[in-house]
């Protein structure tokens, strides 16, 4: 065997499994087609995270005067810089996975990767030419690609996928965001924010359909107030490329109509890349085209693993990181403790931002639990109100007879960076009693999980 473990793809499941191999000691290889980081560093996670930030930044510029300040006489930006500058940091990000993977002593091989039978990896580079690797392991982490409709054909230009919308070349003056999960609200927020007129078109009857019901109305509320279009219960049924605008025929509870913009988002999910990499091959089983794992990350091959959106569950880059570290753990003999995939946060980064982790409102009844909920404004938290960032609250959820916490929902202004509390509370199996009593400081938006607490219970101060 030329390797002990061989990772396919280097996105945060891949290249997080890679460094954690080599720390336990593993001679180690990763093979990506692609630039090092993946999806997530190059064109997902991270440089939407800068457009996001450039929104802000204008935001706030625009709204000097909210703030007690002047406000500046000539707010202009160039679209090509915002973009420049989110590349920049995409590309800073993937220079440091290189750095890493020298740091490591890990290998990395060029090309794209099919696997083999008998623990072996066919490398084909840019130029046509291949190779065969070995090892006693093999790991795949090829990931997603943007979903395409067959209503939504995507040419790159005026229908497009989440790359694209990453790397235009100029603003559009009108777009239609098809998907309101995080890929879509994301964009639709940035495009807004910078003036673009935005329409957003979702199939389900509510947007952010996975969240909490309070917490969909609750953004729904905030993105018509900045300017949103939103048509829920509204499927694209096909789309006219020839003109100048792109026009889309829509089809709702009230018939067919047919809506224009010069740009249309195709942001309705995403697909793995399991597709011509060998699993039917290998032998290698998958269900509605991702791969069957068990705890441990292991196929139903011996020898092989897979992890992040490749498999089952929610496609996360974190949750991906943590399979990683998980799987190699496993492999070099470590005493590893499953996932739990009903404690992995989910956030979404428009504005006002979302988080969440464990079971809504809804699933906790449907699940047969008697439930105590509490929720707390931001409009009653100094902190939040100092800010100018008053919209939103945190929803708890807690199993009425046995006190376990269930879930946590919040919508507002930097709660991506609070769930945590919820996550490792609920990982520790802490109780309404113990988070009340844990003082929080003041003043702080994080003041606001204690409170929503105290609601459930009965204890709230501040409303």
């Amino acid at each position: 065997m030329n390797y002990d473990i061989i990772i396919i793809g280097s996105g945060p499941g891949g290249y997080v499994a890679a460094i954690r191999a080599s720390q336990l000691g593993k001679k180690v290889a990763i093979v990506e087609k692609a630039e090092l980081g993946g999806i997530c560093l190059n064109w997902g996670c991270i440089p939407t995270k800068a457009l996001l930030k450039s929104a802000q930044v204008f935001k706030y510029l625009n709204h000097a005067e909210d703030f007690g300040l002047n406000k500046p006489s000539d707010i202009t930006f160039e679209f090509g810089n915002v973009v420049k500058r989110s590349r920049g940091v995409a590309d800073r990000m993937s220079k440091g996975v290189q750095f890493l993977m020298k740091k490591n002593n890990i290998e990395v091989i060029q090309g794209a990767a099919k696997v083999l039978p008998g623990k072996k990896v066919k490398v084909t580079a840019a130029d046509g030419s291949s190779k065969e690797i070995s090892a006693e392991n093999i790991i795949i982490a090829t990931g997603a690609r943007s979903r395409e409709l067959p209503a939504l054909p995507q040419d790159g230009k005026k229908v497009i996928g989440y790359r694209g919308a990453l790397a235009m070349e100029k603003q559009p003056k009108s777009m239609i965001v098809v998907g309101s999960g995080a890929i879509g609200v994301e964009f639709a927020h940035f495009y807004n924010t910078l003036g673009t007129k935005v329409t957003v078109v979702e199939y389900l009857p509510r947007i952010v359909p996975v969240e909490d019901e309070d917490i969909s109305k609750q953004l729904q509320l905030s993105l018509k107030k900045s300017g949103i279009n939103i048509l829920t219960n509204t499927e694209v049924t096909s789309v006219d490329t020839t003109g100048d605008l792109v026009k889309a025929t829509i089809k709702t509870a009230k018939g067919e109509e047919i809506i224009e913009a010069e740009v249309v988002l195709s942001a309705a999910g995403v697909v793995p890349n399991t597709e011509n990499i060998g699993l039917e091959e290998v032998g290698i089983a998958t269900e509605r085209g991702k791969i069957v794992i068990n705890d441990f990350c292991e196929t139903s091959v011996k020898g092989y693993y897979a992890i992040g959106d490749v498999v089952m569950g929610a496609d996360l880059a974190h949750l991906a990181s943590a399979q990683g570290i998980l799987c190699v753990e496993h492999i070099a003999g470590e005493k590893v403790e499953a996932i739990d995939y009903g404690n992995i946060p989910g956030c979404t980064y428009c504005s006002p931002e979302i988080a969440s982790v464990g079971l809504t409102e809804a699933k906790a009844r449907e699940a047969g639990y008697d439930v105590k909920v509490g929720k707390f404004p931001f409009s009653a938290n100094g902190k939040a109100v100092a800010n100018g960032a008053a919209d939103g609250f945190v929803k708890v959820v807690f199993d009425a007879k046995y006190g376990e916490w269930l879930g946590c929902h919040m919508i507002g202004d930097g709660v991506t960076e609070m769930i945590a509390e919820a996550v490792a509370a609920r990982k520790l199996e802490t109780t309404a009693h113990e988070i009340m009593k844990s003082v929080h400081p003041h003043p702080t938006m994080s003041e606001a999980i204690m409170e929503a607490v105290e609601d459930a219970y009965g204890h709230a101060i501040h409303i």
